[in-house]
C-alpha cells in the first residue's frame, strides 16, 4: 500500500504516499492552529508566527535557511488558513532529510529575536496595505465578518494593523505554547519518499515532545449580514454567502456540486446568464469553503456602478431557479469537473502531500480516491434541487465595495432570493 500512516504515542502523526517513477517529494508540518484558535486579542498572531519561524532558529540563521534549502536546488514556503498552518517544501528524493530537518527546525525552535520581529512587523503591515488596495481580495475578508460576526471564524488572517503593531515576543510563545503540541501536528509527504525512514527522523526530532491537551476553537455560528464600503473606484466589488455545510458533513459534496453549476466555469449558469447573454460583469464565479464545523457558499462578481443592482438581482434569481429546473445534465458535467479536478490535482506531490494532511486531520486515516469518486457520484440532480431550496430559505450575507451608495441592501436580496 502506498499511503502508510504512524502516530506517535505523544499524539504526532505521520502521513506518505510514495508515487512511483517521481524524482522529488514535497513534505511539510500541518499544525492544527489557525486563525479561528487566536483569542480576540491574538488576532493576526498565527500568521506573524508563520513569517516568524523563517527569521532564525537555535541552530540557522535566516540565511542560513534559505541557502541550505536553495543549496540544494529545493523550494521553502507557508500559509496561514482559518484551520491550519503549514510549512513545507519541495526537494529532490536525496534531500528529503534535509528537508525533514529544516522544518521541524523552524516549527520547534525559533529564536524570536527582538530586531527581527520589528522588521517582519513592518511586512506584515505593509501586506495588510496592500491587501486594502486589492478589492477583489479584502471584500473576502469583510464578506467573512459580516457572515460570523464577533466570533474567531469572522476575523481576517492578517489581523487588524492595531493588532500587528503591538505584538511582542511574549505573544509568539505564548501562542506555540498553546496550539503547537505534537497532537496538533501532521507529518505529511508525497513522491520519491521511504515512510519507515521518514518514522525514524520524525521519531528523533518530534518523538521527545511531551502530549499536551489541545485547545478546541470556538463553534461557529452563521448569522449573515452586509458590509458596505463605499470608494470611488473603477468597479463595484461584489461578493454574496450563503450559510453551507461543513467538511465533515455528507452534504458538502452536494454543496460543492451545486456551487460548480452556479458559477464554476464558463458553462455555469450565471456566467452564462450574467456575462454572456446579458454583459453585466468581466468576472464572476461560485465556490463552496468548508471548515470543521461550517462552510460557505461564495458569490463574486465585478461590475460597474449602474450595473450592481441588476447583476445582484439576477444572482438572488438564478439560485432560486435551481431549486426547480436543475438538470441531471448539468449535474453529471459538475461531477465530471469535480472529479477530473481532484484527480487532476493530485498528479502533483505537492497537492498530494497537502491532501493527505487535510484528510488525515479530519478523518484521521486516508480514505481512498474511490471512496471519494464514490460520494460525488452518488450526488443526483434532486439532491441538488434539495439544496438549492434549503438555501433560499436561509439568511444572506452581503459584502460590497466601491461605488455601491445606491446598491440594493442584504434584506431586499434576501426577499427576492425567498419569494
Amino acid at each position: 500500500m502506498s499511503v502508510q500512516i504512524t502516530r506517535f504515542p505523544n499524539g504526532f502523526r505521520v502521513v506518505t504516499e510514495h508515487m512511483p517513477g517521481l524524482q522529488s517529494a514535497s513534505v511539510g508540518i500541518w499544525v492544527g492552529a489557525g486563525g479561528r484558535h487566536e483569542a480576540s486579542e491574538q488576532n493576526g498572531i498565527a500568521h506573524f508566527l508563520e513569517h516568524m519561524a523563517f527569521k532564525g532558529t537555535d541552530r540557522r540563521s535566516a540565511l542560513q535557511i534559505a541557502e541550505e534549502i536553495e543549496d540544494v536546488g529545493g523550494y521553502i514556503n507557508a500559509y496561514t488558513s482559518r484551520e491550519v498552518t503549514a510549512y513545507y517544501a519541495r526537494v529532490l528524493k536525496d534531500d528529503v532529510p534535509l528537508a525533514v530537518d529544516l522544518i521541524a527546525d523552524i516549527v520547534l525552535n525559533p529564536v524570536f529575536d527582538e530586531r527581527e520581529i520589528e522588521v517582519e512587523r513592518g511586512v506584515i503591515l505593509q501586506e495588510i496595505g496592500q491587501a486594502m488596495d486589492t478589492p477583489d481580495d479584502i471584500i473576502f475578508d469583510w464578506l467573512q465578518e459580516a457572515a460570523y460576526p464577533e466570533q474567531p471564524m469572522g476575523r481576517t488572517i492578517l489581523g487588524p494593523s492595531e493588532r500587528v503593531s503591538a505584538f511582542g515576543r511574549r505573544d509568539l510563545t505564548d501562542f506555540v505554547q498553546q496550539n503547537y503540541g505534537p497532537g496538533q501536528m501532521i507529518l505529511s509527504a508525497a513522491g520519491a519518499v521511504d515512510h519507515d525512514a521518514i518514522v525514524r527522523l520524525a521519531e528523533s526530532l518530534f518523538g521527545h515532545l511531551p502530549a499536551q491537551p489541545q485547545k478546541l476553537p470556538e463553534l461557529s455560528r452563521y448569522q449573515g449580514g452586509e458590509a458596505r464600503h463605499v470608494r470611488r473606484l473603477e468597479q463595484a466589488h461584489v461578493a454574496l454567502g450563503f450559510d453551507q455545510p461543513g467538511y465533515r458533513d455528507d452534504d458538502i459534496y452536494t454543496a460543492q456540486i451545486f456551487a460548480s453549476v452556479m458559477g464554476g466555469g464558463m458553462s455555469s449558469r450565471l456566467f452564462q446568464e450574467a456575462r454572456e447573454k446579458r454583459g453585466l460583469c468581466y468576472t464572476i464565479f461560485a465556490s463552496v469553503g468548508a471548515y470543521s464545523d461550517t462552510g460557505l457558499l461564495t458569490v463574486y462578481a465585478g461590475t460597474a456602478e449602474e450595473d450592481v443592482a441588476g447583476l445582484t438581482t439576477l444572482t438572488m434569481d438564478e439560485l432560486r431557479r435551481a431549486a426547480d429546473d436543475m438538470s441531471e445534465a448539468e449535474v453529471a458535467r459538475a461531477r465530471t469537473q469535480m472529479k477530473s479536478g481532484m484527480l487532476m490535482g493530485l498528479e502533483s506531490p505537492s497537492s498530494r502531500a497537502e491532501r493527505l494532511a487535510r484528510v488525515v486531520a479530519i478523518w484521521d486515516r486516508v480514505p481512498p480516491l474511490s471512496e471519494v469518486v464514490d460520494r460525488i457520484d452518488a450526488v443526483d440532480a434532486a439532491a441538488v434541487r434539495a439544496h438549492a431550496e434549503r438555501l433560499t430559505q436561509g439568511a444572506p450575507t452581503l459584502a460590497l465595495y466601491g461605488p455601491v451608495d445606491s446598491a440594493p441592501d442584504v434584506e431586499t436580496l434576501r426577499r427576492r432570493l425567498a419569494a
